[in-house]
C-alpha cells in the first residue's frame, strides 16, 4: 500500500509541475538542442525567430557558448518586430565585448534605431552601442548619448544618464564633454532622470561642487520623488557639497554638550572628514577647520527635504537621511532620527544587523538618545549570535541607574542560555556596566561571585570549553571591577583565593593568582593569609598548567618585593620563592625555565653598589601599576552612517570620507541662483517637431548634419579598415580593464571584511597558546617531481554486443592539438572481439553535414563569414581503418571541439556498411592546456582574480593511507610528507591537464602534522585562453584522512565552478 501511495504522490508532483509550466518558456531549458536554431534564425516568420532567440538566451543562462550564431543573430537587428529586436539586443549586449569586430558591423543599424519613433527601441539601441567597448567607437557613443540626453522620452534620457559612466570608463579624455552632459541631465524635469544623473555625477565628477551649486535647490526639491536607490547617492552628493561649501555645523550633535563622551564625538568627527586610515589619532579637535551653522539656507533646505525620507520603506534611504541629520542637523532636533531607525529593527529583519551597527555608533557618542528605548535592544530567540553581541554592546552603552534593574533582570535569563559563548559575552557586559556605574559595583560583584563559585563551573568533572569561557570571563569582569576601588572589596579577593583549589581551569587559576599578587599588601586580611597562599601555590606548582606556573612565579616575586624589612614573613617568602624557582628551573616548558632564571638573577644579584638600582628596577616591574590612558582614541573606528565600512569596521573599496570643510571654492556664488533660474526657464526637455518625419522629434545637438537629416547621413561608415583598427585596439582595451580591476579590489581587502575576531570562549588559553607554538611561518618546498602518473580513465563508446564484436573505448589525452588550440585530443582504442575481419571503420559527426556556412544575404554582414569560419571547425577528420583483424587492436587520435564543456558530442560510428549512433561525453578537466608558471607569476595572477573570480570547496582525501603502508614495507626511512604530496600530485595530474607549479608545506614541530600542505596547479582554458589557477591545501594528520580545501581562480566563472566540482570529485 505504501509503495502505491508513493508512486501516486510522485505522479501528482510531476503533474503539478507540468501544469505550472503551461504558458511559460520553461521548456526551453529541457533540451535546447532539440530543434535546429540556425534555420529558425533565417526564417521569414517572426514567431520562429523569437523561439530561436529564446533558445539561445536559455543556452546562455546555462553557461553555453553560442557566439558562433552571431552572424545569424546580427542580421535580425533590422527586424521590425519589437520582440525580435529586444531579444537581439539582449544577445548583442552579452557578446558585444567578446565579438567586438562583428558587433561593429551593426553600428549603422543602431544609429538608425536611435531615430526610431518608439522610445523603447531608442533606449535599446543606446544600451547596445555602449556595450561595444572599443576606443574607435567612443566618438559615436558620445554623439549618441548627446542626442539621447535631449530625447523627449524620460526613459531614453534615463538610459543616456546610465550610459555616461560606461563611456567614462572607456574614454576618460572626454571628461569636459561628459560633465556638460551631466549638467544637462541634472536640470531635467523628470525625477527618474535626475536620479540617474546623480549616479553619473558620482561616477564621473564627484568633486565638481560648482556643478552641484547651480542645481542645489532643484536637487533638494526633487529628492523625495527620485527612485529609492538613486536617493541614497543623491543624499550623499548633497551632504558632501554642504560640508565642502559651508563646513561642519557648530550646533550639531558632534560638537554640542548633548554628547555623553566628548572624546568619542571629537574622534568621530575627525574620522568622518579625514578617515580612520589618514587620521593620526592625536585627539586634536576642529578648531582650525571652518565651521558653519544650521541656520544657513542650504543646510536648512537639505534638512527639510530629507526629513520625509526618514520614514522611507527602504532601510538604506532611512540610514542615509539619518546620517544627514546626525552630521549637519542641530542637536536639539536629532532625536527625530531615533524612532525611524528603531522602526527598521521591526520592519526589516534583513537589514537588522546593519541598522544595529549604526545605532551603536550613535549611542556611543550620544547615549541619551536611546537610553529610554532600552527594551528595543532586548535579545530575541530568533536573533543570530552577531546580532546578540551587538545588542549587548548597545545595552552596556545606554544603561543608566534607572534602567539597570530591568536590564540585569533580563541578563538573568541570558545567563541560562544554552549558547555559552553568548553567556560569556553577557558576563563581560555586566562587568562593563559595573565600571561605568560605580554604585552597582557591589551588586555586580556578588552576582559574579555566585556565578564563579557555582558547581557546574568549578567542578572538575564538568570541564567543557564553553563553560571554561564563561568562568574566565566572569573572573575577568571581577578583575576589572576590583581595579576601580580594590580597598573596598577585600573580602571578594579573599573569597576567590579560598576557592582557588576548587577551580581547575588553568586560565581562571592564573587570573585569581594575579589578583592575589597584585593586591597582596592591601588591607588587613590579605597580608595575613599570604604565607598560607604561597605555601599552597608552591605545593600545587608541579601539577599546574603553564599559564598558572608563570603567574605563580610572578606572584611570588611580587609578594617578596613588597615585603619590607627582614622579619619572619620576609624570610619565609624568600624560602618559598627559592623553592618554586628551583622547581621551575627543571620544568619541561622552556618559558617557565626562562622566567625562573630571569627572576632568580633579578632578585639574587644584589650588592651594596647596585642595591638601589635593583630595588628601583624590581619595584617598577612588580609593584608599580602603569598609568592607563583614559580613552583609547586611536583604536576607535568610525565611518559615515549607512556605509558598508561602518559595518565591517574598515575602509571598504570605494569608501571616501567627507571633503574638507569649506574646501569648495564657488565663483560668483550670488549669481548662481539666477543662472539656475534661467536654465529652468529654458526647459530641459525638448519639444516634439514635425520637421523630421522619421524620428518624430528635434535632436537639438551640434552633431547633426548640415541638411538636418540625421538618418540619411550616418555618423560613420564602417569598412574593413575600421574593423582592423578596432581589432588592433582590442588588446589595449583588455589590458586596461584587467589592470583597473586589480587596482580597484584586492584579495586582502575582501578577506578582511569577513574577518571576525575569534571568540574568547572557543577554547581555553592553553589551547590557543599551544597552537601558536606549533605553527611556523617557515615553509619547505618539495622539488622532487619523480613520480609516475596513473593510467588515465577509459570510457566505453561502443560495446561488442551491439556492434558485431567491435569495441571502442576512449580516454582524454594531455597532448596539445597541432591543428588548432581550440581542439581537444581524444585517444580512441578499437578492438575486434569477433572471429571475422571488420572493414571500413570510421567515425563521423552529426555537425559535419551542416558545417559549411552559407553566404550572408544582408550586405551588412558580407565580411563576417570569413571571421567566423575558422572558429566553426568542430573536429579534425579521423583516419579510416580499412581492416581490423580478429583480436587486433588499433589506436587512433581524434581531435574534436566540444560546443560546451558539459554537453556531449553526437557522432556516427561506421563499420561494414553499418552505422551506430553514439555520444562522446566531455571531461572538463581536459578542456585546459598546461600553463607553465613560476611561483611569483602564480601569486601575481592570483591577486588579479579575487572576489567573484574565486571559489572553493572542501572534501576528504584518503588515498595517501594505502601509499604510506606500502612505503613502510619498502623503506622505513621514507619521507612521509613527500609521499603525501606525491599522492596529491599524482591524483590530480592523472585525471586532468594541469601544470604543477609548486608543492610546499610549513615547518611543523609535529612530524605527522600535514596542516598547511599546499599544491598549486596552473592551466589555460582551451576556448578562451584565460588562466585557471588551482590551489589545494590540506589539514590534518597524515595517519588519518585529510581535510582538503580546493580553491580555484578563473575569470570564466561558469567554467570555473564546473571545473571545481570535477576536481573535488577527483580528489575525493
Amino acid at each position: 500500500m505504501l509503495p502505491q501511495m508513493g508512486a501516486a504522490a510522485e505522479s501528482l508532483s510531476k503533474a503539478s509541475s507540468l501544469v505550472m509550466r503551461i504558458g511559460t518558456d520553461a521548456h526551453l531549458y529541457d533540451d535546447p538542442d532539440d530543434v535546429s536554431i540556425k534555420p529558425l534564425l533565417e526564417s521569414r516568420y517572426d514567431s520562429e525567430k523569437v523561439d530561436a532567440l529564446k533558445r539561445l538566451l536559455a543556452l546562455i543562462a546555462q553557461g553555453a557558448d553560442v557566439s558562433h550564431f552571431f552572424p545569424q543573430v546580427v542580421k535580425n537587428v533590422a527586424s521590425h518586430s519589437l520582440e525580435v529586436k529586444k531579444l537581439v539586443y539582449l544577445y548583442l549586449l552579452h557578446y558585444a565585448e567578446k565579438r567586438q569586430n562583428e558587433a561593429l558591423l551593426s553600428i549603422n543599424c543602431f544609429q538608425k534605431d536611435l531615430s526610431d519613433t518608439n522610445p523603447l527601441v531608442r533606449a535599446w539601441a543606446l544600451r547596445a552601442m555602449t556595450g561595444i567597448r572599443l576606443h574607435v567607437v567612443s566618438p559615436l557613443i558620445l554623439a549618441a548619448i548627446t542626442k539621447c540626453a535631449r530625447d523627449p522620452s524620460p526613459y531614453v534620457r534615463k538610459c543616456a544618464a546610465y550610459a555616461l559612466p560606461k563611456l567614462y570608463n572607456l574614454h576618460q579624455e572626454e571628461i569636459s564633454s561628459l560633465e556638460q552632459l551631466v549638467d544637462v541631465l541634472l536640470r531635467d524635469n523628470s525625477p527618474a532622470v535626475v536620479g540617474s544623473a546623480s549616479v553619473a555625477f558620482n561616477a564621473i565628477c564627484p568633486n565638481n561642487y560648482p556643478l552641484i551649486s547651480k542645481h542645489f535647490k532643484r536637487l533638494c526639491e526633487a529628492l523625495p520623488d527620485v527612485e529609492e536607490w538613486s536617493q541614497i547617492i543623491l543624499i550623499e552628493i548633497l551632504l558632501r557639497y554642504t560640508v565642502a561649501r559651508h563646513g561642519l555645523v557648530r550646533e550639531s550633535v558632534l560638537f554640542s554638550d548633548v554628547t555623553h563622551d566628548s572624546t568619542f564625538s571629537s574622534v568621530m568627527s575627525r574620522c568622518y572628514v579625514e578617515g580612520h586610515e589618514l587620521w593620526s589619532g592625536d585627539g586634536r579637535g576642529f578648531e582650525e577647520v571652518e565651521m558653519g551653522t544650521c541656520k544657513n539656507e542650504d543646510v536648512d533646505l537639505l534638512l527639510k527635504c530629507t526629513a520625509p525620507l526618514l520614514w522611507s520603506q527602504n532601510s538604506a534611504v532611512v540610514l542615509a537621511a539619518a546620517g544627514v541629520h546626525w552630521i549637519v542637523g542641530p542637536a536639539e532636533e536629532v532625536k527625530k532620527i531615533v524612532k525611524p531607525i528603531l522602526f527598521l529593527l521591526r520592519s526589516s529583519s534583513v537589514a537588522k544587523y546593519v541598522v544595529l551597527c549604526n545605532i551603536l555608533a550613535f549611542a556611543k557618542a550620544a547615549p541619551l538618545l536611546f537610553d529610554s528605548f532600552y527594551e528595543e535592544f532586548f535579545i530575541s530567540s530568533s536573533d543570530s549570535y552577531q546580532i546578540k553581541t551587538i545588542k549587548l554592546e548597545i545595552l552596556s552603552t545606554i544603561a543608566t541607574e534607572s534602567s539597570v534593574p530591568f536590564i540585569f533582570g533580563e541578563f538573568q535569563d541570558y545567563i541560562r542560555d544554552p549558547d555559552r559563548r553568548f553567556v560569556a559575552d553577557t558576563v563581560a557586559v555586566i562587568g562593563f556596566i559595573a565600571k561605568q556605574l560605580a554604585v552597582l559595583a557591589g551588586t555586580c560583584l556578588e552576582g559574579l561571585l555566585k556565578l564563579v563559585l557555582s558547581e557546574p563551573l568549578v567542578s572538575g568533572s564538568y570541564q567543557i570549553e564553553e563553560e571554561d569561557g564563561v568562568l574566565v570571563q566572569a573572573i575577568i569582569s571581577i578583575k576589572s571591577i576590583l581595579k576601580q576601588d580594590p580597598s573596598s572589596h577585600e573580602k571578594v579577593i579573599v573569597r576567590l583565593v579560598r576557592n582557588l583549589d576548587r577551580i581547575k581551569n588553568s586560565a581562571s587559576r592564573a587570573l585569581i593568582i594575579w589578583i592575589f599578587g597584585e593586591y597582596s599588601s592591601m588591607g588587613d586580611v590579605i597580608p595575613k593569609i599570604a604565607p598560607t597562599v604561597l605555601k599552597y601555590l608552591a605545593w600545587s606548582f608541579h601539577s599546574d598548567e603553564v599559564e598558572a606556573k608563570l603567574q605563580i612565579l610572578n606572584t611570588c616575586a611580587k609578594v617578596t618585593a613588597k615585603t619590607k624589612g627582614n622579619n619572619e614573613d620576609s624570610t619565609l617568602f624568600k624560602k618559598i620563592l627559592n623553592y618554586i624557582l628551583q622547581l621551575a628551573t627543571f620544568d619541561q616548558n622552556y618559558d617557565v625555565r626562562d622566567r625562573a632564571r630571569f627572576i632568580r638573577n633579578l632578585m639574587g644579584n644584589k650588592t651594596k653598589n647596585n642595591l638601589d638600582i635593583y630595588r628601583d628596577l624590581i619595584e617598577s616591574m612588580f609593584c608599580t601599576k602603569p598609568a592607563s590612558s583614559p580613552y583609547p582614541s586611536a583604536n576607535i573606528r568610525v565611518y559615515l552612517p549607512g556605509s558598508l565600512s561602518q559595518v565591517v569596521l574598515h575602509a571598504a573599496p570605494g569608501y571616501t570620507p567627507l571633503p574638507k570643510p569649506g574646501s569648495a571654492v564657488i565663483e560668483n556664488p550670488t549669481g548662481l541662483n539666477n543662472s539656475s533660474d534661467v536654465d529652468e526657464s529654458e526647459g530641459s526637455s525638448p519639444q516634439y517637431s514635425t520637421e523630421d518625419n522619421r524620428s518624430g522629434y528635434d535632436t537639438g545637438t551640434e552633431e547633426t548634419s548640415e541638411n538636418g537629416d540625421y538618418e540619411e547621413t550616418p555618423l560613420v561608415n564602417i569598412s574593413e579598415a575600421n574593423v582592423d583598427q578596432g581589432q588592433t585596439s582590442q588588446n589595449d582595451m583588455s589590458n586596461f580593464v584587467s589592470t583597473d580591476l586589480s587596482e580597484m579590489m584586492s584579495r586582502t581587502a575582501l578577506e578582511s571584511w569577513l574577518d571576525e575576531t575569534p571568540s574568547f570562549s572557543n577554547g581555553s588559553f592553553g589551547q590557543s597558546h599551544s597552537q601558536n607554538v606549533s605553527t611556523s611561518n617557515a615553509r619547505v618546498s618539495f622539488n622532487d617531481r619523480n613520480f609516475k602518473l596513473k593510467p588515465r580513465k577509459s570510457h566505453v563508446l561502443l560495446e561488442p554486443a551491439n556492434s558485431d564484436g567491435l569495441r571502442i573505448s576512449y580516454s582524454f589525452s594531455t597532448e596539445v592539438s597541432s591543428v588548432s588550440p581550440l581542439l581537444v585530443c581524444v585517444d580512441l582504442l578499437f578492438e575486434n572481439f569477433a572471429k571475422e575481419t571488420l572493414r571500413n571503420i570510421n567515425i563521423r559527426f552529426e555537425e559535419a553535414s551542416g558545417n559549411s556556412i552559407s553566404g550572408p544575404t544582408d550586405p551588412v554582414l558580407e565580411d563576417s563569414a570569413s571571421m567566423v569560419s575558422p572558429d566553426k571547425i568542430p573536429t579534425f577528420p579521423m583516419e579510416e581503418i580499412p581492416l581490423l583483424s580478429p583480436n587486433e587492436t588499433v589506436k587512433r587520435i581524434l581531435q574534436v571541439r566540444f560546443q560546451h564543456h558539459l554537453l556531449p558530442l553526437k557522432l556516427h560510428i561506421l563499420w561494414n556498411g553499418k552505422m551506430h549512433l553514439g555520444k562522446l561525453w566531455p571531461d572538463i578537466a581536459y578542456f585546459l592546456r598546461p600553463l607553465s608558471l613560476d611561483m611569483n607569476s602564480f601569486v601575481e595572477k592570483e591577486k588579479q582574480l579575487p572576489g567573484m573570480f574565486e571559489c572553493s570547496r572542501r572534501c576528504i582525501f584518503s588515498d595517501h593511507l594505502q601509499e604510506l603502508e606500502q612505503n613502510e614495507k619498502i623503506s622505513v626511512n621514507a619521507d612521509k610528507s613527500l609521499v603525501v604530496a606525491h599522492c596529491f600530485a599524482v591524483k590530480i595530474l592523472s585525471s586532468s591537464n594541469f601544470y604543477l607549479v609548486s608543492m610546499d608545506m610549513p615547518v611543523s614541530l609535529k612530524p605527522d602534522d600535514m596542516s598547511g600542505l599546499c599544491l598549486r596547479f596552473a592551466g589555460e582554458v582551451v576556448n578562451s585562453s584565460k588562466p585557471c589557477l588551482i590551489t589545494v591545501i590540506a589539514h590534518g594528520n597524515l595517519t588519518e584522512p585529510l581535510d582538503v580545501t580546493v580553491k580555484l581562480n578563473s575569470e570564466d566563472t561558469v567554467f570555473g565552478l564546473n571545473l571545481l566540482n570535477r576536481l573535488v570529485a577527483i580528489v575525493q
